[in-house]
């Protein structure tokens, strides 16, 4: 079973439709307790940096979340929950993120800021993006965007008045800064990658 954790900033009924459409078990995770039903762990995310940091603290999820990645488990962050993933934003300095992968948030300063709308991925070839065209299109809506410590745990990049991280790997953990829930096929596709492999 798939478990969405819902620590009050993500829109966890468009991600659950989607494992429910591609004919993947999932629920909800309202406590870190029902965490021990679940194979697999997706933190979604809608919102700013330091809210969704408060809120994942006050939930409990933060040191459940990390015991699972240190303990080699699958853990998919989708937009702001990939952006937990990494220590910091300039969206907010000062709330520490889960530290999963080292590194910061940096705004967009070229452009119209938020990026909203489609925008095309290149992957480097991670199994995430497996059967898919080489230079698939996903919906993204954000205004700040990943930057680890170390390029190797870029997957996927896109260009949006700079090239950017679009997806980021360390271990068992791996992140989109799109949302694949609502970027049809292709999204589909991905989710199923990462529910499957």
């Amino acid at each position: 079973m798939i478990g969405i954790v819902d620590y009050g900033a993500g829109n966890l009924r468009s991600v659950l439709k989607a494992f429910e459409f591609i004919g993947l078990p999932a629920q909800v995770l309202a406590a870190p307790a029902e965490m021990k039903g679940a194979s697999r762990i997706v933190v979604p995310g809608v919102g700013a940096f330091g809210a969704a940091v408060e809120k994942l603290d006050a939930s409990g999820f933060r040191a459940p979340l990390t015991d699972w990645v240190a303990a080699g488990r699958p853990l998919l962050g989708i937009c702001l929950g990939m952006q937990l993933f990494l220590d910091s934003s300039e969206e907010t300095p000062g709330p520490r993120g889960l530290g999963i992968i080292p590194g910061g948030n940096r705004k967009f300063t070229a452009g119209k800021v938020p990026q909203i709308g489609w925008n095309r991925v290149a992957s480097s070839g991670d199994p995430l993006f497996a059967g898919l065209s080489a230079a698939p299109w996903f919906y993204f809506v954000h205004s700040y965007y990943a930057a680890p410590d170390d390029p190797a745990m870029v997957v996927a990049t896109a260009d949006y008045g700079i090239t950017f991280p679009a997806a980021l790997r360390s271990g068992s953990a791996v992140g989109v800064q799109f949302h694949p829930e609502k970027s049809g096929e292709a999204g589909l596709a991905l989710l199923k990658n990462w529910g499957c492999s």
